[in-house]
């Protein structure tokens, strides 16, 4: 069983930065991508940001481009996610998720892993 551990979460002011954390443990696990998704209350979950490891490329909504950074210290394995410049439209609850197989990295389907998710509340 692979399980995601998400990290770094909170409330913060309009402008300020937040750094979420996932990692991955359980059985021998190798993915073809990590990424994020965020829900917002009576909102459907979309997609923020991915990291692709062939090649080590990073996708982003374009909400978030510019102001958000994907990155990892162990790939395949563990992600981080920079927020910057945080506004109260970022405010949702964030999810790590994890793709075994290579797929179109901004959809949920392609994910077969997901964390239990992390509140993130930007207040104006």
């Amino acid at each position: 069983q692979v399980q995601l551990h998400e990290s770094g979460g909170g409330l913060v002011q309009a402008g300020d930065s937040l750094r979420l954390s996932c990692a991955a443990s359980g059985r021998t696990f190798s993915s073809c991508a990590m990424g994020w998704f965020r829900q917002a209350p009576g909102q459907g979950r979309e997609f923020v940001a991915a990291i692709r490891w062939s090649g080590t490329r990073a996708y982003y909504a374009d909400s978030v481009k510019d102001r958000f950074t994907i990155s990892s210290e162990n790939p395949k394995t563990t992600v981080t996610l920079q927020m910057n410049s945080l506004n109260p439209e970022d405010t949702a609850v964030y999810y790590c998720a994890a793709a075994p197989y290579c797929g179109s990295v901004d959809i949920t389907e392609t994910y077969h892993y997901w964390g239990q998710g992390t509140q993130v509340t930007v207040s104006s």
